[in-house]
C-alpha cells in the first residue's frame, strides 16, 4: 500500500473535513488515482469537489492559506504551499480556449467521462476515507470505464472516442504516456490517432507549439524509454508528418563495425533511452537540453553519408536540421542554441582523448561551446552517443564510462570543466596605451588566445606580447 498517499491525506485532513462540513464531496481524480494504483509517488494532485459552488470552495480554502486564482475561470483553485489543484466538475466546449460550464452536481461517472484515457478516468471518494478515519486498506476506487483492468494489461484506451478527438493535444499525451508507462494503445485508439487532426477544431489553428513542447518534455523527463513514443509514431505512420528529420534517419545505414545496432534511427533511439536513465544530471533543465541534443546529434548523417558509409561533416550539417526540428515545439532560443552546440561538437570529447590532445585543446573547446553549454554537458551527450551501439537493442549501458571519466579528468586539469578559462588581461590594463574601441578588442582577444595556448597568465607578460 502507498504509505506516502496516507501521509499526504493526513496533511490535508483538516481541509477535507471542512469541505465535507460545507456539504462538499471531495474526490481524488485523474492521474493521481492512476499513480496510487501503480504505487508511484503521487504528484500534481487533482481533487475535484462536488455538490458545492466555487465561491463556497474558495471560502473554505481561504481558511487554510492564500488562494492562488490561476484557474478560477475554469473552476480551478490552488492553495499556496500545497501542490494540489482543487476543482469543480465541469464540461468544456471544444477548442484551444473552451467555454467552461461548471456543474457542481455532475455525477462522478460523468466527470470521469471527459478524461482522455481509462487509466486517468478513475476517482477515490475522500469523504469516505475521512469517515473511516483514514483507514485505507479497504479503499474503494470508482472505476466506471475499466481503468484498473487496462492498467493491469498495460493498455491505453480512450474513455470516449468522440470526446477524445475534441482535444488534439491528447495525441501527444498518448505519445508521452507510451514512453512514461510503457503501456500501449489498443487497436481503436491507434486507429483514432492515425487519423485525428492535429489542430483546434473550433478555429482550425494548429496546436500551439509550446503545448506540444510540454508533452515532449514530459516524455523526456518522466520516461525510461522515450524512444517508444517515437517508435509508436512510426508504427501509426505519422512520424514522417510530425518529425520528418527523425523519420529521415530510418534506413540511413552505418558502418557495422562501429554501429552493429543498425541504422541511424535505431542508434538515436538507443542513445536517447540511455540519456533518459542517467541519474546524475544537475537538474531537469540540464537533462532536457542534453536529451534534445542526443535526439538531434546525428541528423546530419542524412545529408552526408556516402556509399562507403562515411559521414564526414555530419556534425555541422546537423545544426540547421536541429533548428528546424526544435522550432516545431519550442520558442526557447537559448535552448535551441545549446542543443545546436551539442550537435556541432558532440564528437569532440572522444576525439580529444583519441588524439591524446594537450590541455590547451580542452580550453579551446570550452571556449567554443560557451556560454550555452560546458564540457561536462558535452561529454555526457558524447557518452550516450558512444554507448548507444547495442546489437539487437542491447545497449552498452556501462561500457565507455571510462571515456567520460578520462575526459572529465582532463577538463578538470585544464580547469575548464564548468566553463572556459577566465581572461586575466582586461581593457583597463591597456588604457594607458590604447583607447577603447575595435583595436583594443582585437588586442584583448589576441591576449586571451595566447593565455589559452601558452598558459601565460602574467598580466605584464601578456601586455608585452600583444603590444
Amino acid at each position: 500500500m502507498n504509505k506516502k498517499f496516507l501521509i499526504f491525506l493526513k496533511e490535508i485532513k483538516n481541509i477535507l473535513q471542512e469541505i465535507i462540513k460545507n456539504a462538499g464531496t471531495p474526490y481524488l481524480v485523474g492521474g493521481s488515482v492512476r499513480d496510487y494504483i501503480l504505487d508511484r509517488d503521487i504528484k500534481d494532485v487533482d481533487i475535484e469537489v462536488h455538490n458545492i459552488d466555487l465561491q463556497v470552495l474558495e471560502n473554505v480554502l481561504k481558511k487554510f492559506g492564500i488562494i492562488k486564482l490561476v484557474g478560477r475561470q475554469f473552476g480551478v483553485l490552488r492553495l499556496q504551499n500545497y501542490d494540489i489543484d482543487w476543482s469543480l466538475p465541469r464540461k468544456d466546449s471544444i477548442g484551444r480556449k473552451p467555454s467552461v460550464e461548471i456543474n457542481p452536481n455532475m455525477t462522478i461517472e460523468m466527470a470521469c467521462k471527459r478524461r482522455d484515457l481509462t487509466m486517468n478516468a478513475m476517482a477515490i471518494d475522500l469523504s469516505i476515507v475521512c469517515k473511516n478515519n483514514f483507514e485505507i486498506k479497504n479503499l474503494k476506487i470508482i472505476d466506471p470505464y475499466g481503468g484498473i483492468q487496462d492498467i493491469k494489461e498495460k493498455k491505453l484506451r480512450a474513455v470516449d472516442t468522440k470526446l477524445f478527438l475534441e482535444d488534439p493535444l491528447r495525441f501527444f499525451r498518448v505519445m508521452q504516456f507510451i514512453g512514461r508507462f510503457e503501456f500501449f494503445p489498443d487497436a481503436e485508439l491507434n486507429n483514432l490517432c492515425k487519423k485525428m487532426d492535429l489542430y483546434d477544431q473550433a478555429t482550425g489553428v494548429p496546436i500551439a507549439k509550446e503545448r506540444i513542447g510540454d508533452e515532449i518534455k514530459k516524455l523526456f523527463l518522466k520516461s525510461k524509454r522515450p524512444s517508444l513514443g517515437f517508435r509508436w509514431l512510426q508504427e501509426i505512420d505519422r512520424l514522417r508528418e510530425i518529425f520528418p528529420e527523425i523519420y529521415n534517419l530510418i534506413g540511413v545505414k552505418q558502418r557495422p563495425d562501429y554501429h552493429p545496432e543498425g541504422d541511424v534511427f535505431e542508434h538515436t533511439m538507443q542513445a536517447l533511452d540511455l540519456a533518459a536513465i542517467f541519474e546524475n544530471y544537475n537538474d531537469n533543465d540540464e537533462k532536457y537540453m542534453i536529451m534534445l541534443g542526443v535526439l538531434c546529434h546525428d541528423l546530419g548523417k542524412v545529408v552526408v553519408t556516402d556509399e562507403e558509409l562515411h559521414a564526414k561533416g555530419h556534425c555541422e550539417q546537423g545544426v540547421p536540421l536541429s533548428k528546424k526540428l526544435l522550432k516545431r515545439f519550442t520558442q526557447d532560443q537559448s535552448l535551441i542554441n545549446a542543443v545546436c552546440k551539442i550537435v556541432h561538437y558532440h564528437m569532440q570529447p572522444f576525439l580529444l582523448l583519441k588524439q591524446k590532445s594537450k590541455l590547451n585543446a580542452f580550453k579551446r573547446l570550452a571556449l567554443k561551446i560557451a556560454p550555452q553549454i560546458n564540457l561536462r554537458q558535452l561529454a555526457l551527450a558524447n557518452l550516450f552517443d558512444v554507448q548507444g551501439r547495442g546489437l539487437n537493442g542491447a545497449s552498452l549501458a556501462n561500457k565507455y564510462l571510462d571515456i567520460l571519466e578520462n575526459f572529465l579528468k582532463k577538463a578538470e586539469q585544464a580547469q575548464v570543466i564548468h566553463g572556459p578559462e577566465k581572461p586575466v588581461l582586461f581593457g583597463r590594463h591597456l588604457m594607458d596605451v590604447v583607447a577603447p574601441g575595435p583595436k583594443m578588442g582585437a588586442l584583448l582577444k589576441k591576449a586571451y588566445l595566447i593565455q589559452i595556448e601558452e598558459g601565460i597568465k602574467d598580466i605584464e607578460a601578456l601586455k608585452k606580447r600583444v603590444l
